[in-house]
């Protein structure tokens, strides 16, 4: 792990330029608005701009507007599909001067393959979809080209919707993908069949609905509040020979949670590799 220097949203200079304005995207530019940047500094690239994307306009941040009215950006963020990635960086290197500083939120696509198509300085990051609520976290790694500012500038916009936590090997951001990238989706699932568990067992499933949600969601923030490690909270909810004991014997036997999981990450880590090809 290293260290970053902090900046403060209101006191970025120049144009931040937004290339994806998806969920994650968006979830993004409305934090950084949220956290004081300046709405006329803000340009969103996005063909199929949402509703409230096309309100923010009213607020002064720019949308698509022509590329020779943009000029180079101090700032671009490009939060496009990996896969459309090819296309759209040649679209969007006309927009990367020389300092540039370029921050990429796409799954797999390394510092080397981003600085060929676009340019400029790069950070790879991974952040996850709780940004949609201000509590995500996100992994970001940062080519010898990055500055110590832009490193705080990065810094500064990831935080806006979250934890921010910097690698110096790029080769974990594979890893960081399928955990905390990918990992919303798997509580998601945890959630989804804890209640459909609860009606195997006979409750009405609207109920098993809320308690699965209410139990997931309250877990999580006691896990985020508590100074105890997760393997200590669960023991302290365990009663030796009690329900929650014999609810375990089946999760952490073979093949239960550890196996899955373990396979999981496995899977998606390798698939966060294909992408990079």
């Amino acid at each position: 792990m290293s260290s970053t220097t902090t900046s403060s949203l209101k006191n970025l200079s120049g144009t931040i330029a937004l290339a994806g304005a998806g969920k994650m995207g968006g979830a993004m530019l409305a934090g950084w608005l949220a956290g004081g940047l300046d709405a006329k500094q803000a340009v969103v690239i996005e063909p199929q701009p949402s509703d409230d994307i096309n309100a923010l306009v009213k607020t002064g941040v720019r949308l698509n507007p022509p590329t020779q009215d943009v000029g180079a950006v101090e700032t671009l963020v490009i939060a496009v599909k990996p896969q459309s990635f090819a296309e759209a960086g040649a679209k969007l290197k006309p927009l990367v001067g020389p300092s540039t500083l370029v921050v990429s939120i796409m799954a797999g696509a390394t510092i080397a393959s981003i600085s060929q198509i676009c340019g400029g300085a790069v950070v790879r990051a991974m952040p996850n979809t709780p940004a949609a609520i201000g509590r995500g976290i996100t992994v970001a790694v940062a080519a010898n080209t990055v500055s110590a500012a832009q490193r705080a500038t990065t810094d500064a916009l990831l935080r806006a919707v979250g934890s921010v936590e910097w690698v110096d090997d790029e080769q974990l951001m594979d890893a960081v993908t399928a955990v905390s990238g990918s990992g919303p989706a798997y509580i998601f699932l945890l959630a989804e069949e804890l209640a459909r568990a609860g009606v195997e067992a006979g409750l009405p499933a609207e109920l098993a609905t809320r308690l699965a949600r209410e139990t997931v969601a309250g877990a999580g923030e006691l896990l985020r509040r508590s100074e105890a490690s997760s393997a200590t909270l669960r023991q302290n909810v365990t009663s030796p020979g009690g329900t929650t004991a014999a609810a375990l014997e089946v999760l952490m036997g073979a093949g239960g949670m550890q196996s899955l999981l373990i396979r999981a990450v496995a899977a998606a880590t390798k698939r966060s590799k294909e992408l990079a090809k």
